[in-house]
């Protein structure tokens, strides 16, 4: 993927969710949505990427071959970072049970899927895939990222999904070897070809 491997992956990750919870427990579709939590609107499920980080080991160096004529330079990867927070308007009595609801069909989802698949996206190689790991974070870290002003902190899961490649648009000429010279030395004696 060029450029557009992080918008990708979200709108996978969404189009996951969707697929598993609407209409149960969530019965609209845009009520899954990309959102930091201060700012979720309608969203009864929010999906927010907190943060991202390149993938140290897959760091190359290698040129990658276009075609004969043409090479790209690597590809950098990257590791991303969502939370994924539950949202109830319903009676107070009734929202922890349905927002529970909602993160345990979560939870079952991403566990079932395991990878974000990019078979048919425009620019990955059949096959490609991002694992989608649940991340175990002490809970001061989890209040730092679920950080809203005059709000209290609700239940989220994190989860690192990648890595996410996203190609190098720089490419470099080649020339193919047309030509090839070299010398023989026999004995003291030289001969040419």
């Amino acid at each position: 993927m060029r450029y557009t491997g992080i918008a990708e992956t979200g709108e996978r990750l969404l189009r996951l969710l969707r697929e598993a919870m609407v209409p149960e427990p969530v019965a609209y579709a845009k009520q899954i949505g990309l959102c930091a939590p201060q700012d979720r609107g309608d969203c009864m499920v929010g999906v927010w990427l907190y943060d991202i980080r390149e993938c140290g080991e897959l760091k190359s160096r290698r040129m990658v071959t276009v075609d004969s004529e043409r090479q790209r330079y690597p590809s950098t990867y990257v590791n991303l970072y969502y939370m994924i927070t539950a949202y109830s308007d319903g009676d107070i009595k009734y929202r922890a049970g349905q927002e529970a609801h909602m993160l345990g069909k979560i939870i079952q989802t991403l566990g079932d899927a395991a990878v974000i698949d990019y078979a048919g996206q425009q620019g990955c190689a059949d096959g490609s895939v991002s694992q989608i790991v649940p991340l175990d974070l002490p809970m001061e870290d989890k209040l730092r990222i679920y950080h809203v002003p005059d709000g209290s902190y609700k239940t989220s899961l994190f989860y690192e999904i990648g890595p996410v490649e996203l190609e190098s648009e720089r490419e470099s000429r080649v020339r193919r070897v047309v030509d090839v010279s070299y010398t023989i030395e026999e004995s003291g004696r030289q001969r040419r070809r």
